[in-house]
């Protein structure tokens, strides 16, 4: 304890010690613990002190005196009550010290703009979203518009919360260009290609008064992110997403905890795979790609139905396949998508070898629909799962693009708490 009676800060140097130099010792350690420890609570994997401590293999007393800090910095609670939920641990078998997120700590803004309008969102720690304010707008060819709205709508639920904010992130559907942060192809927003979107997102950010950080990422590379940390993709080691939103295909790897993104952030635009030399003419110049093989508008195409305009695609198709599943014309429709999904699936496969693959959007709708199919198709065409298949399972978080896009503001606070919130 320290003179008021509260416990010793990791940041605190007067903290007293029978010797100066072991508690120096223990004050740089804890330091250097902070960001490691924050993330392990953020993602779960240390619900209580004792699994925290093993886990940054330190001694119970740093590990102590880093959940204090990290508790005093409102990012998280220690709850010390004996008899709740949160398991053993401690030594002699004396009930570990239970670790959460502060439910009443800070908060990213996220936001998504997809082709039928955007979301904002406000996101805590462990990827729990406080509060959101969708959008249903026409998207306009103008990508400042837009993102001014999106920032509107974020600013509205922030001064409504009365939460710190730690930084904003936005998920776009398109590759993001990097380090300048263009969006390469917007193809289905009508933007211009090579629309600055991370600095007019910045620019809107900074306007609105809101501090921190603003980033910017590719959709279906955020919402990997968000589910490895948060979803069906945790544990995975080398993990494959491929997902179909509201227009186009788009796919994410993400490789021992980071996303691969290639030398400049364009990398797994799975979209542009060739399924079906035959098939439908795509945006970039080709024909048969995933993109328009195996989004909504293609189901509902193959179907036999007009796209309408009171809901989005991605909502019509999920209503028909759950509506009509045994229609025969959706029944068709269903078997054709999942096999030009099966058949680009097995090509990754055989290129990456993941160890698991996730499907979100669409795509996860047609997995609930026929599994075997698809994971027979998939076997049957890669040659790795011949040899045992690769777990195919369904994305599990719900807006996991805004949850991603929360996880590029937070990355900063994940890396340096001190510093990012000093």
């Amino acid at each position: 304890m320290n003179g008021n009676g509260a416990p010793p800060r990791v940041g605190d140097a007067t903290t007293p010690s029978a010797s100066g130099t072991a508690a120096r010792t223990r004050l740089e350690r804890g330091r250097g613990a902070l960001g490691p420890a924050l993330e392990l609570v953020h993602t779960g994997r240390a619900p209580t002190r004792a699994v925290l401590t093993a886990e940054l293999g330190v001694t119970r007393a740093t590990a102590g005196a880093v959940a204090a800090e990290l508790e005093a910095l409102g990012l998280i609670r220690v709850d010390s009550r004996p008899g709740g939920a949160g398991g053993t641990g401690g030594a002699q078998g004396r009930p570990s010290h239970r670790l959460s997120v502060a439910e009443d700590g800070p908060v990213a803004l996220a936001a998504q703009v997809h082709s039928d309008g955007f979301r904002a969102a406000l996101v805590g720690l462990g990827g729990r979203i406080v509060a959101t304010a969708p959008g249903k707008v026409t998207v306009s060819a103008d990508p400042a518009q837009v993102l001014g709205a999106v920032v509107e709508a974020g600013a509205e639920l922030l001064a409504e919360s009365g939460r710190r904010c730690v930084g904003a992130g936005l998920a776009v559907p398109s590759a993001v260009a990097e380090p300048d942060g263009t969006a390469l192809n917007p193809l289905h927003l009508a933007w211009p290609a090579g629309s600055p979107v991370r600095a007019i997102f910045a620019e809107c950010v900074k306007a609105a008064g809101i501090d921190g950080p603003a980033l910017t990422g590719n959709d279906v590379n955020l919402a990997a992110l968000a589910e490895h940390r948060h979803g069906a993709g945790r544990s995975a080691q080398h993990l494959l997403c491929v997902a179909t939103g509201h227009r186009g295909v788009g796919g994410a790897l993400v490789l021992d905890g980071r996303l691969h993104s290639g030398s400049s952030g364009l990398a797994l635009e799975v979209g542009h795979l060739t399924v079906n030399p035959e098939g439908r003419a795509c945006h970039c110049g080709s024909r048969g790609c995933l993109d328009v093989e195996a989004d909504p508008l293609a189901f509902l195409t193959a179907a036999g139905r007009s796209a309408g305009p009171e809901v989005s695609l991605l909502q019509q198709a999920r209503d028909l396949l759950r509506d009509e599943p045994a229609e025969p014309a959706v029944r068709a429709a269903t078997e054709e998508l999942i096999d030009r999904l099966g058949l680009g699936l097995a090509g990754l496969v055989n290129i990456l070898n993941p160890d698991r693959i996730i499907l979100g959007g669409l795509h996860r709708e047609l997995l609930y629909a026929d599994p075997d199919r698809l994971r027979a198709v998939v076997a049957d065409r890669s040659l790795w799962g011949r040899s045992g298949g690769v777990p195919i399972l369904p994305c599990t978080l719900d807006h996991n693009s805004l949850v991603g896009a929360a996880e590029l503001a937070w990355q900063p606070v994940l890396d340096d708490p001190l510093g990012a919130l000093a």
